[in-house]
This record gives structure tokens, C-alpha cells and sequence, in this order.
């Protein structure tokens, strides 16, 4: 049951008021987005139709660009109709009959003539009107006869009196694909015929519109399906005028210079091996280069960004406890790459992590290395100059302070620090300002010159 409390915890973590903070990831992000909306953007629609009956029809690539010209599509809908019976004052409902509402579907208007090349095949098909016709069926260059004397009338078929009986719809179906993360759900109208058909407005001056061409589709029922996006699935999907070359953002396509980010080192480890196993060894090849590029130009320090991201999404919740738990890290289920990345982190800064043996260790000053690293002056303009310098050395002194009194490993104690609140980070940056010159002074801190990375020295966390 819900509680006073529970209202005033949201005023307590300075929220603006009570609120689920959690509904829309539990709901939309929770099972790999599986209760996620459909984006509207996302579809695919394919004309199904006849081109025996001419002796110029589409083509193959001009029947899958037709369907690539579909600018805007309604999907179907349903009327459903029902009489009211009554017996002994118990009313029922007796369905009666199912409407199947109009289906409109806008067009761009392409310089090819490729939608107006359609509907003329069909017009010309279905209707007579735009052509003469002999009585042996042959087309007449003569338009209309009709103040001609008897037998001299050769034009005698006109509208839906169409010369042939026609054996043949022209437009044979057509197929509404909705995409969805590598999957689609289609709708194919059975027997579609074309109620109306409208060209847009010509006007001087509307100087940046475009024109569009709409149809309404009337339909005799239709049929559902669902499956995974291939050619095979979704006719004329990804065949012609799509751009095939990989992302950039993927591994083939360069990659990226991160740890767990798309195109990054561990996405494409595992692309090496599925190439691998697929027999890609070319795809392999190429991305085990890229892959290889790209660590060696991963810094240090980008590295601590990262897994501090990943901390802000999600370990946080963990390391608010992390005086309790031994292990926050294993404690949170973020796969095996996390508790490596976390392993990074701690080896990134250059320090054995190991408090107990720390604490037996004799401690020497020595003098300071300033051709590998920055001076103490040096250092504290890079600090006061250099967010993400400055929190680093923050966790670091962080670190010295609570963290190492309290037996966490440095990976711990920055995981438990990021989840401090406001007013105690501000404290420890300051102190990053404040205290740098002397912290590089004793070898607590070390910053590399090339590399802007910095260390620090375990064993001199607790003196």
C-alpha cells in the first residue's frame, strides 16, 4: 500500500515531486525493447501487379522503386455492424456484417513519371474512355464517332465498357509491411481495386512544395503476417537505390574509438568471430584491422570516461551500497565486459589495488619524474583548466580519504563516489585544486605528459 513516505521520497532526493522515475524503462526498455511503440517512419509497401498484360510493363527495378515512392500509407480498418436482440430482457449482439474501410496512399510525384506510368496502365487497362477502339479491338486514331451515319461508327466502346472481357485484375494485391527491429508485420489487401485517384494542385506561388499523387484502395478483405526482414520476406526491401555501404559506425565500417559502444573493441571482437564462423573470412580480415586501429588509439583516459558513463547508467544503484557489498561490480549483472572494463579502470590508473598488501608496504619518496610527468605547477593548471582531469583527481583524493579506509579497491571507491551526492563531490573538487601541487609533491598523483593520464600511488593512500 502506498504510503505518506513514499509521496514525500521524491520532495526528500530533490525530485520535483513524486513520480515513477522507472515506468517508462520497465515498461518500454525492459526485454530488449520489446513493449516499445512502432516507429511511424519505418514501412515498406509492394505493389503486386501484373505486367504480362502489357508488352511494355515494369519492369523488375521499376516495380520495386514504385514502391519505394510511397510517401504516406493508412492501414486498414474495420466497421464492424451489429443488431441489438432482446429475449426475456437479456440483450445479446448479433453481428451482421464487417466494412472494410478505404485505404488511402499518397505518392511522390517523381520526375521518372513512375507512379503516373502506373495508374495510366491501369486507367487505360480498366477503362475505355482515353482510347478508340475499333470493333476487331485494335486502338483508333480516331477518338469519337458518334454523329457518324450507321455502320460508318467505329468507336463503340466508351467508360467501363471495356473491350475485352477482362480475365485479369492488373493490380493483384497489395502488401503493407510495418517494420519493427529487424522484423515486420504485413498487411495484404486482397483484390484491391482503385476508388479515386487525384494528382495535387499546380501553384506558381508555392515555391518549395512538392507534388504528390493519392489513391484510395478499396479492398475485399485482409490477411496478416509476421517474419524477419530479408529479400525474400519483404519483395524489393534493400535491393536497389540503398546505400550498402557498412556504417560507419560498424566495425566494417571503420569502427569506433571506444570499449562497449557500437563499432567499438568489444563489438568488434565479437564481429571477428561471427565472420569467422559465418566462413566471412574477409569480413574478418577487415574487421580485426579496424578493430586493432582502433585500440591503439584508445586513451587511458577515455577509457576511465566510459566505464564512468557505465557506472552512471546503471552500477550507480549498486555502489550507493558499496560499503556493504564486497564486490558492487559482480554484484550487478552487466555481462562479463563490465567486470573487465572495471578491471580496466582499476589497472588504467596504474596501480596494484591491493590494500592489505598497501598497508605492509615502507613507503620512499623519490624524486620526481618530470620529463614523463607534469610538475606540480604544471599540473594544477591542467586541473584548474581541465574538467575531466579535475574529477579524476577528485575520485583519486576520494579515494585516499574514505575509499581506502574503508577496504574498497579503487575501482569500488570510484563507483561509490560517483554515487555520492553533490555536496560531497564539490568538497573533493576543490580539494583537486587545492591540493594537487602537493599531491604530485609527495608521488600520491602522477599525471603523464603525453598522455594527460593519471596515476596514483596505492601504497601512499593511507600515510
Amino acid at each position: 500500500m502506498p504510503s505518506i513516505n513514499n509521496f514525500l521520497k521524491g520532495f526528500q532526493d530533490g525530485l520535483p515531486g513524486m513520480k515513477d522515475y522507472q515506468h517508462a524503462s520497465r515498461l518500454y526498455i525492459d526485454d530488449n525493447f520489446k513493449l516499445m511503440p512502432k516507429q511511424k517512419f519505418l514501412f515498406h509497401v509492394v505493389f503486386n501487379t501484373d505486367e504480362t498484360l502489357f508488352v511494355d510493363g515494369f519492369n523488375a527495378n521499376e516495380r520495386y522503386q514504385l514502391n519505394m515512392l510511397v510517401k504516406q500509407c493508412e492501414l486498414p480498418k474495420y466497421n464492424l455492424s451489429y443488431e441489438e436482440k432482446t429475449q426475456y430482457n437479456k440483450k445479446m449482439y448479433a453481428g451482421t456484417r464487417i466494412a472494410y474501410e478505404p485505404v488511402n496512399i499518397t505518392f511522390h510525384d517523381d520526375h521518372a513519371d513512375t507512379v503516373n506510368a502506373f495508374w495510366k496502365k491501369y486507367y487505360e487497362y480498366n477503362i475505355a474512355d482515353s482510347i478508340g477502339m475499333n470493333n476487331d479491338l485494335t486502338i483508333s486514331n480516331t477518338k469519337d464517332d458518334y454523329y457518324n451515319f450507321g455502320d460508318a461508327r467505329q468507336t463503340t466502346k466508351f467508360g467501363m465498357d471495356t473491350p475485352r472481357q477482362r480475365q485479369k485484375p492488373y493490380l493483384k494485391g497489395i502488401e503493407i509491411f510495418v517494420l519493427h527491429k529487424k522484423r515486420f508485420t504485413s498487411m495484404t489487401l486482397v483484390n484491391p481495386v482503385i476508388g479515386s485517384f487525384s494528382h495535387d494542385n499546380l501553384d506558381q506561388a508555392d515555391g518549395q512544395g512538392i507534388m504528390n499523387n493519392t489513391m484510395q484502395i478499396l479492398y475485399e478483405t485482409v490477411i496478416y503476417k509476421s517474419g524477419i526482414i530479408n529479400k525474400n520476406n519483404v519483395p524489393g526491401f534493400a535491393t536497389i537505390n540503398y546505400d550498402n555501404s557498412p556504417s560507419p559506425l560498424t566495425v566494417l565500417g571503420g569502427g569506433t574509438n571506444s570499449i562497449f559502444g557500437p563499432g567499438g573493441v568489444v563489438d568488434g571482437v565479437g564481429s571477428v568471430i561471427r565472420n569467422v564462423q559465418s566462413g566471412n573470412i574477409l569480413g574478418a580480415i577487415l574487421g580485426a584491422s579496424n578493430t586493432y586501429n582502433n585500440a591503439k588509439k584508445i586513451k587511458k583516459s577515455a577509457v576511465k570516461e566510459e566505464l564512468k558513463g557505465i557506472a552512471k547508467d546503471g552500477i550507480l544503484e549498486v555502489g550507493k551500497q558499496a560499503g556493504s557489498i564486497t564486490n558492487p561490480v559482480a554484484q550487478f549483472s552487466v555481462g562479463a565486459a563490465a567486470i573487465v572494463g572495471a578491471s580496466a579502470l582499476a589497472s588504467a590508473r596504474g596501480t596494484a589495488d591491493n590494500n592489505n598488501q598497501a598497508n605492509n608496504t615502507v613507503i620512499t619518496n623519490s624524486t620526481t619524474d618530470t620529463v614523463n610527468f607534469l610538475g606540480a605547477d604544471e599540473s594544477f593548471n591542467l586541473v584548474s583548466n581541465d574538467a575531466n582531469v579535475r574529477d579524476e583527481i577528485a575520485a583519486a583524493i576520494y579515494f585516499r580519504d574514505i575509499g581506502s579506509r574503508k577496504g574498497l579497491t579503487i575501482a569500488q571507491s570510484n563507483l561509490e563516489y560517483e554515487a555520492s551526492a553533490d555536496n560531497i563531490k564539490n568538497v573533493y573538487t576543490s580539494k583537486a585544486i587545492t591540493d594537487v601541487r602537493k599531491l604530485v609533491t609527495e608521488g600520491f598523483i602522477k599525471i603523464e605528459r603525453q598522455t594527460q593520464d593519471v596515476e596514483i600511488a596505492t601504497e601512499k593512500a593511507t600515510i
